[in-house]
């Protein structure tokens, strides 16, 4: 009787065992998530500001306030470029990271030390992400070339 107690009590631990390794994994994926989301924070901050400041600049130049605004105009570009290369570096690693904690999943399923029964969705976050991105390259188009949607 002592053996079926035992074996029990081991199917339970490596139960409870699996349902933590699998929950571990999805406070990965929000940590990830949370990671990009500082990122879209701060590009989207720095985008925001270097626009502002160029068309600043920019429409005090045009009404003759000021006769030579081509400094702080290329320093408000330099602000947005950096934002987008911020947010393209950021949405490369998040795609890399979690590709890579998908075949991590993947492989602890099919060895059976997971169940791997909760969902794992695509990334609402990454999306928002690349919508950002779209408009930083929009507003850069703006900028250097003065066409786009935001003229």
């Amino acid at each position: 009787m002592r053996v079926d107690a035992n074996s029990n009590s081991d199917q339970i631990s490596v139960e409870l065992s699996s349902r933590r390794t699998g929950m571990s994994f999805q406070r990965t994926r929000m940590s990830a998530d949370r990671t990009l989301m500082s990122v879209i924070r701060t590009s989207l901050s720095l985008i925001g500001f270097g626009f502002t400041i160029f068309q600043v600049f920019q429409k005090l130049h045009d009404s003759g306030v000021l006769k030579s605004s081509s400094s702080p105009r290329n320093f408000g570009e330099m602000l947005v470029c950096l934002g987008i290369g911020m947010l393209v570096v950021g949405i490369g690693y998040h795609i890399v990271f979690m590709v890579g904690l998908r075949r991590e999943r993947a492989m602890l399923k099919q060895a059976g030390l997971i169940h791997a029964e909760s969902q794992f969705p695509l990334s609402l976050t990454l999306s928002v992400a690349v919508l950002l991105l779209v408009v930083g390259i929009f507003a850069i188009l703006d900028m250097t070339l003065g066409a786009g949607p935001l003229s």
